[in-house]
């Protein structure tokens, strides 16, 4: 899952205001940027290599340190340790690692395979990427759409006011996630336009999730602070 994960940080931020919204969006994708750490560590190999290759359907990663359920629990304590300092709130710390675990949970029914502790242990997930990646996608969309319902609708009961113009801006980035996993789930962007085989340093995989991470980690961090309050309520 890739937008939907964002929406979870946006609810928590709303819950726990001591928290920074930032802080929040990078817990709720850990798993996803110590993938990306990993990748370039050659512990997590990410195939195939080229991003206009890459489909939801074919790629292939193990990601035995980032994801699996055994490294979650390095990771929970990792992080409940990271919000209790970082904000001197014991809460905060608990809520991080309620973030890290929703991440797996959502992972399980959307998202890659994982595993107990590595590819020849227990499989933990449904895989849907690899064997229905619309099926996977309509899940997160359906995720996302009731949590960003749920969002607006609790900022409004608290006087939240917000312009059409910023809703718009913040929909369009989960829109964003949801149409950039439509558009690969199973052709590659070789195979719909017909791209011809180079290679110009940057059109590797990996650069372009991180890209797609990055814009719309920093989206959501711009516009959704921005808002008003009704002084009536």
């Amino acid at each position: 899952m890739l937008a939907g994960h964002f929406t979870t940080a946006l609810i928590v931020k709303q819950k726990f205001p001591k928290g920074t919204l930032l802080y929040f969006l990078m817990i709720s994708q850990l798993q996803d940027f110590l993938w990306f750490i990993f990748h370039y560590l050659g512990l997590e190999p990410t195939n195939p290599s080229d991003a206009f290759d890459a489909t939801l359907s074919n790629m292939a990663v193990d990601m035995l340190y980032s994801h699996d359920l055994l490294s979650q629990l390095f990771w929970l304590a990792i992080v409940f340790l990271l919000g209790k300092l970082l904000f001197k709130n014991t809460k905060i710390g608990l809520v991080s690692m309620a973030l890290v675990s929703i991440q797996f949970v959502l992972d399980f029914f959307s998202g890659h395979m994982h595993h107990i502790f590595g590819a020849d242990t227990m499989e933990a997930g449904l895989g849907l990427y690899a064997s229905n990646p619309y099926l996977a996608i309509l899940i997160e969309a359906l995720f996302s759409f009731g949590a960003m319902w749920y969002f607006f609708r609790e900022e409004a009961k608290k006087g939240i006011i917000r312009t059409t113009k910023n809703r718009i801006a913040i929909i369009s980035v989960f829109a964003y996630g949801i149409i950039f996993m439509l558009l690969i789930a199973t052709k590659s962007f070789r195979e719909l336009f017909g791209i011809p085989e180079f290679d110009l340093g940057f059109n590797t995989n990996m650069p372009t999730l991180i890209f797609t991470y990055g814009a719309m980690l920093y989206c959501l961090n711009y516009f959704v602070p921005k808002f008003t309050l009704d002084k009536k309520k």
